[in-house]
């Protein structure tokens, strides 16, 4: 049964800033009403104004750190939970503290309240699938992280699922690709260069909002794992090549793999990043009916572009 969002409060945690904002505007857009957390207040506020403003809905503002528990429990019921709180970026023991620690708090404190959770969404990383050569990875695929970052990533998926289950919470992974949209296109990285070898997975950050919408709002995926990608992995030279072309520019520089990893300043995780290799399917997300914005980079880029091709920048 589909959920009927005039009756549903959506918590979203780290809702300040990029993905997390991005999610209250389309869930707002899809008339749920929100409770929005995260650390700055100023740009909470921000983000309550707009989505009240333009759709309508409740926006309450709880500025809250995840990890301090006694700050949890301030925090008023809902009967979702989405959790897009960052790690800013960090290493292992900052994504462990937010992703694995904080997750297991959260899922706790609201199990135990006597309106508890019906819904859980975790937003993970494709990083968890390690290297596969370029083949194509699934949800059927098995994980294989390769850095100490994407192990944590690997057991917040497990706290997601099997802890949120415990706690009589049905918990669903969206598992993204790389993001993009506004604040987040590579442009100048590519068209500039040089370009190491590979192949790019992305999705456009509209379409990683609207698909946790979508799966909430039509009730999909409890208990399961969705991979979040668009239709199309691209080559990174092809796709700075492509880039090159609608910008007027010519073709970026380009390095092999090699040739990148002889770079001695290297750190250990750039090397394992490089050495990693997949592309994506969405088949799971396409059958269960969700409708890309942008189903590829090519409409994803177009406004950026246009942009650059305007203002030169």
């Amino acid at each position: 049964m589909a959920t009927d969002t005039q009756e549903c409060v959506v918590l979203i945690t780290g809702a300040s800033s990029g993905i997390g904002a991005e999610m209250a505007r389309v869930a707002a857009a899809d008339g749920f009403d929100l409770v929005l957390t995260a650390r700055r207040e100023e740009n909470l506020n921000e983000v309550a104004d707009s989505v009240e403003d333009e759709h309508g809905v409740e926006a309450n503002v709880i500025r809250k750190d995840l990890t301090d528990p006694d700050a949890l429990e301030r925090i008023p019921d809902a009967e979702t939970l989405v959790f897009a709180a960052s790690s800013g970026g960090r290493g292992a023991d900052a994504a462990r503290e937010i992703y694995v620690d904080a997750q297991k708090q959260v899922l706790e404190q609201f199990a135990s309240r006597e309106n508890s959770p019906d819904r859980y969404v975790y937003t993970s990383s494709t990083g968890v699938y390690g290297d596969h050569d370029g083949g194509w990875v699934d949800e059927e695929t098995p994980i294989d992280p390769t850095t100490e970052k994407t192990k944590v990533l690997a057991e917040a998926e497990r706290v997601a699922i099997e802890d949120a289950q415990h706690h009589g919470i049905d918990g669903t992974v969206a598992r993204f690709s790389g993001l993009y949209g506004p604040g987040r296109y590579r442009l100048h990285r590519y068209i500039e260069g040089p370009v190491t070898e590979g192949y790019l997975n992305m999705v456009h950050q509209a379409d990683a909002a609207g698909s946790v919408a979508f799966l909430l709002a039509a009730d999909l995926a409890r208990g399961e794992t969705v991979l979040v990608t668009d239709d199309e992995p691209v080559s990174k030279w092809e796709f700075a090549d492509w880039l090159a072309a609608e910008c007027g520019v010519e073709s970026p520089p380009k390095r092999t793999k090699e040739q990148r990893l002889d770079d001695d300043g290297l750190s250990e995780a750039a090397r394992r990043r490089i050495l990693t290799s997949k592309r994506c399917d969405n088949a799971k997300l396409r059958a269960l009916g969700y409708e890309f914005s942008y189903p590829t980079f090519r409409e994803g880029y177009r406004e950026r572009i246009e942009s650059y091709r305007n203002q030169g920048e």
